[in-house]
């Protein structure tokens, strides 16, 4: 694929250009600073994905999809913002964008967003009949931008999964300072997600007495 970075922000740009070059399936990488040279570019080489900063300095990146797909109508688009308006996301998800990803991007998490990306520039391609199977995977992957959860703050999802990895892993139960060992973080940081899971009705407290000292508070997936 060849890709093009629209990023007013050169230190970002550059982040992101180096981690897409990282990828054996992207060919050609190129930036531009502004919504108006995206679009000179686009007129002037075939792209094939597109990481669109919605704050432009000329104009809203979001308010140029319509018209950056007319130069190319297989164009995909991830979407990078600092906005966490709904109404922005609401306008994305019917914009056509296949990402929507919230700064600062975890590098893993734009990793996925370009493997999605990769996979449907294959099935573009590609030719011939195709089953429910792969219907099903390319609108699911549609759907999970609308269907992806907001935690609250300071409760990163990837920490929370590894936290309900490790408890789901212990029918007997874990202790918040068993927990923070196994997955490297402090006693404090691991009750806190153990809380929080407790909040959503995906585990339990029980109280266990030892022999000295007070009751421990152990925690149970449900």
């Amino acid at each position: 694929m060849n890709v093009l970075v629209a990023e007013d922000d050169y230190r970002v740009a550059d982040i992101h250009c180096q981690y897409l070059e990282k990828f054996q399936d992207i060919q050609y990488i190129e930036r531009a600073a502004t919504a108006y040279e995206t679009l000179a570019k686009l007129k002037e080489n075939k792209f094939d994905l597109l990481l669109l900063d919605v704050y432009l300095p000329d104009e809203l990146g979001i308010n140029m999809i319509e018209t950056y797909k007319q130069e190319h109508a297989a164009l995909q688009i991830i979407l990078i913002t600092a906005a966490t308006d709904i109404e922005m996301l609401k306008k994305a998800y019917l914009s056509g964008v296949i990402d929507y990803l919230i700064k600062p991007i975890a590098l893993d998490r734009l990793a996925d967003a370009i493997n999605k990306a990769v996979k449907n520039h294959q099935f573009i391609r590609s030719q011939g009949e195709f089953t429910q199977q792969l219907a099903d995977q390319l609108f699911q992957n549609q759907q999970e931008i609308m269907e992806k959860q907001e935690y609250p703050k300071g409760i990163d999802e990837l920490t929370l999964k590894k936290v309900n990895e490790v408890l789901q892993k212990q029918s007997s139960g874990m202790t918040a300072d068993q927990v923070g060992k196994d997955i490297g973080v402090s006693r404090t940081t691991a009750r806190r997600y153990l809380e929080y899971l407790i909040s959503v009705g995906k585990a339990k407290a029980e109280l266990e007495y030892g022999i000295v000292g007070r009751p421990e508070r152990k925690y149970v997936t449900q």
